[in-house]
């Protein structure tokens, strides 16, 4: 009995090495198992506009028409949208909830620790809004205010290293905030330049933009770590886009006639 079990035992135990490859969420794995599903799930906010929200009830915007022309390009037949946010995004990728992230999450050093990132598909930068009627003129004035961030997001780290003593309120999205601020019961609000110029339009807001951009972001698609025939095919599909075109007519339709190839192409 005993020279049986030796020799099976190593065939055992092969088999239990086989078994658990390929089962994680960042496993080499992730670009054959959304083929062969034939779905690929997305998360994203879908509340923050022009870049991704809820249109008659369905995904719209930058961040929806680029996951969409993406999958088609992977040979994926359906995207699947799931609502999240920046907060849930990386612990959302790593516990295999979603297979990616298309809601303009800015690359960083720390978030490349916990997932791996595509190459750069937007440019933002973060602007200071505030009441039409307010003399707030630039960062310097922002010491000791009240300011509003999306909860989770880069300009939220902003404002709390960046300005002195501020009294930092955070919301579920970039509207909320730029409503508190419209209404008086903030004095600024920090989000993308592009973002809150179309939402201020869009509902009525009585907030403008206040002096320079504070800094620029650059935005990738995020994944679990590890699924690098992913990358390689999420990296090609986007270069085609930007060298065919298809990326620059994405975003002169949502963003107000901008080319974000050419913005990229300045990186």
């Amino acid at each position: 009995m005993a020279s049986a079990f030796f020799r099976t035992s190593p065939l055992i135990v092969l088999a239990i090495v086989l078994a658990g490859c390929g089962s994680g969420p960042g496993d080499g794995d992730l670009l054959q198992r959304v083929k062969a599903a034939g779905v690929i799930r997305v998360a994203q906010t879908q509340a923050n506009p022009p870049w991704n929200f809820l249109e008659n009830g369905k995904p719209a915007g930058y961040d929806v028409d680029v996951a969409n022309e993406l999958a088609r390009r992977m040979g994926i037949a359906k995207v699947e949208f799931v609502a999240s946010n920046f907060q849930s995004f990386i612990a959302g990728v790593q516990a295999g909830r979603f297979d990616a992230v298309v809601s303009g999450q800015t690359i960083t050093d720390e978030r490349k620790q916990q997932v791996d990132f595509s190459r750069p598909y937007e440019v933002n930068g973060i602007s200071i809004f505030v009441a039409s009627s307010s003399r707030i003129g630039g960062v310097a004035d922002l010491a000791g205010k009240k300011i509003a961030v999306t909860a989770g997001t880069t300009q939220a780290a902003f404002a709390k290293k960046t300005i002195p003593d501020a009294d930092i309120k955070t919301y579920d999205n970039a509207t909320l905030g730029l409503t508190e601020v419209g209404r008086g019961r903030a004095d600024a609000a920090l989000c993308s330049r592009f973002q809150g110029a179309f939402l201020a339009q869009k509902n009525g807001l009585a907030v403008k933009p206040a002096g320079p951009l504070l800094q620029s972001e650059v935005n990738g698609v995020s994944f679990a770590k590890g699924s690098t025939a992913f990358k390689e095919a999420v990296d090609k599909a986007l270069g085609d886009m930007i060298s065919d075109g298809t990326l620059a007519t994405i975003s002169r339709k949502w963003l107000g006639g901008l080319d974000m190839a050419e913005e990229l192409g300045k990186l």
